[in-house]
């Protein structure tokens, strides 16, 4: 990335609305600059989230009654694991922009929000400086999601493989999908499990693993012309989304801000290649109800000069910061929402006067 975002406000995905106007409508008078496609959870279980990113990927059986996803590892996935990869193959190994990756789009059962910010963007007829996209990171999916018998799929090699380079190809396809509406898509891959990573839970899941699954989605990102962001909304070794070489890093700043500042030499070198920090100021909890843009402002600056006592430059710092919440909304109560996405165009607004930009 080696642009200077300078504050640009956008948000993760989900929304606590069953209508997705409504929900869009929020997004665009909110975050203009980088809207994103809302999840809306709240209209079932085909957008939950691991759920919404399954569609097309072989083995996988959604139960309904159960209200359960799991991977079917008895039967024979041969021919479907062969099927997969041919199609993987032609679509990977077109010139960039021309790979078809319809086999793993995301329909509409299982997002109206995508549909609903295509249409408005299309009605429009211009050009936003930036469209934000995402999908549920391969830890996460692969660590949530079992197989029948309810042992985390992570730990199948082969059907980990094929999640990874599905999750690859939807954001590959959802990259295409918006190009025509920016300036610059972003992808962001959000990994709330790695806040448990090296947790006894997952002592099992190695470093260097974790670095080279997110690589290949970032990679995949990046192939397709587009910016990789990660999102963890807790606290984990922010190193490894550095050194799998994420565009933008996204983290809780209210809750653990000071955190960052605990790799400075890994911070310092994404910044200086050109790197930025999504800070997610805005908190996504009934703490919003006590929060102002003034002292959520003030916490910002309270974070960066942590940050900059640590021998990075603070100029940098504030050129190359983006403003977000700190997770998603889907799970708040509406006006609660409401105040988070006004908040957080107040909170980027402030920071920009304050700073001229």
């Amino acid at each position: 990335m080696n642009s200077q975002p300078k504050f640009l406000a956008t948000a993760i995905g989900s929304l606590p609305y069953s209508d997705p106007a409504k929900a869009v409508d929020v997004v665009l008078a909110s975050i203009p600059e980088a809207p994103i496609w809302p999840q809306l959870p709240r209209l079932g279980i085909n957008e939950q989230m691991e759920i919404q990113y399954s569609e097309g990927m072989p083995g996988i059986v959604i139960d309904r009654e159960k209200g359960r996803i799991y991977f079917d590892t008895a039967k024979d996935s041969s021919e479907a694991f062969a099927a997969f990869y041919e199609t993987y193959l032609a679509a990977t190994e077109a010139p960039a922009g021309a790979g078809d990756f319809s086999s793993l789009a995301i329909s509409t059962d299982f997002s109206k929000g995508i549909y609903a910010l295509e249409k408005r963007l299309q009605t429009e007829g211009k050009k936003r400086p930036y469209v934000k996209v995402q999908t549920t990171g391969p830890c996460s999916f692969a660590l949530t999601i079992t197989d029948e018998n309810k042992r985390a799929i992570y730990y199948n090699e082969e059907f980990r493989d094929v999640i990874i380079k599905a999750l690859a190809m939807k954001c590959r396809w959802q990259i295409q999908k918006f190009k025509p509406y920016a300036e610059q898509t972003i992808c962001f891959i959000d990994e709330p499990i790695l806040s448990a990573f090296g947790s006894s839970t997952y002592v099992s899941v190695k470093r260097e693993d974790v670095v080279a699954h997110l690589k290949e989605v970032i990679d995949a990102v990046h192939a397709e012309g587009g910016l990789a962001g990660i999102h963890c909304c807790g606290n984990t070794e922010w190193s490894i989304l550095i050194d799998a070489g994420v565009d933008i890093l996204n983290f809780d700043a209210f809750g653990f801000g000071e955190t960052i500042a605990m790799y400075p030499q890994s911070v310092k070198a994404h910044l200086q290649r050109g790197g930025a920090i999504a800070w997610g100021v805005v908190p996504t909890s009934v703490a919003i109800r006590e929060q102002t843009a003034e002292k959520l402002t003030a916490h910002f600056e309270k974070m960066a000069d942590n940050l900059a006592a640590k021998g990075i430059d603070k100029a940098m710092i504030l050129q190359q910061a983006m403003i977000t919440p700190s997770c998603g909304t889907g799970s708040m109560e509406v006006p609660d929402a409401e105040k988070v996405f006004r908040t957080l165009h107040l909170v980027s607004q402030a920071l920009r006067a304050k700073h001229g930009f």
